[in-house]
């Protein structure tokens, strides 16, 4: 065969293989409207989930609650058995966690990236947090065929998405994360969704990192419920970390 018609031979069934995927656009739109569509995400406010974390390969398990605000404000309370209470929070300005095991610890550069990007309340303005979505092919995943997505993030690392091609759900994404122990990939899978007033919402997240796998299952998601802004404020140990950061005032 002639070199050029070789050529053409092998590149064309990527070709039309290329064009037979949708856009990264509309699979992230396709996502927002089989999940309760733009007016019913655009109605919610806030969002209170209560739940388990589970840890099954250590023994741990305990409750979970996840407040979540707009415009981006999220608190993540787990009260385990013997070891207390963990925090995480992001007030719209500063990301921390507070556990008596490891004290009070306010995130900064990429891990505060990451924290500010999960606190975001209406994803169905995606494009406020991606700047470039691509669909890079297929994959089966959990035994779903799955388009495969790499979303980039104004601020922050990329993650590669996975969506239903027939539900058009996320079922699964893969991130990596920089945290005070360095840096970690992240494998986050979610399913059981269900409708809460109007929109969609997966119960079930396990996500595996460094050897671990943690399961949250939430029996309880509310939409619009008061939740008050200072519900967010960091606690009296971050606020003193802090207070102790910021720079003397000049002397006159």
């Amino acid at each position: 065969m002639h070199r050029t018609l070789l050529a053409t031979a092998l590149i064309l069934p990527s070709a039309l293989l290329a064009q037979d995927l949708p856009k990264g656009e509309a699979v992230m739109e396709r996502f927002i409207q089989v999940t309760g569509g733009k007016a019913a995400h655009a109605g919610k406010r806030t969002q209170v989930m209560k739940g388990t974390m589970e840890m099954a390969a250590v023994g741990l398990k305990g409750a979970l609650t996840i407040y979540r605000a707009e415009p981006n404000l999220s608190l993540s309370e787990t009260d385990l058995p013997n070891f207390g209470k963990m925090l995480e929070g992001f007030d719209g300005k500063t990301a921390w966690s507070f556990s008596a095991m490891q004290g009070p610890q306010i995130k900064t550069g990429e891990e505060k990236d990451a924290t500010e990007q999960s606190a975001r309340f209406h994803t169905e303005n995606w494009k406020e947090e991606f700047k470039e979505v691509q669909t890079q092919g297929t994959e089966t995943v959990e035994g779903e065929p799955c388009y495969k997505v790499l979303a980039t993030p104004h601020k922050g690392q990329p993650s590669t998405q996975f969506y239903s091609i027939k539900t058009g759900f996320l079922v699964k994404a893969l991130l990596k994360m920089k945290t005070a122990m360095g840096e970690i990939a992240v494998e986050s899978t979610t399913k059981d969704y269900k409708n809460v007033d109007g929109v969609l919402v997966p119960h079930t997240m396990i996500q595996s990192f460094a050897g671990q796998t943690v399961s949250l299952t939430f029996q309880s998601v509310v939409w619009n419920v008061a939740v008050p802004k200072t519900q967010f404020d960091p606690p009296a140990e971050v606020k003193a970390l802090l207070n102790a950061a910021k720079p003397a005032p000049a002397k006159s």
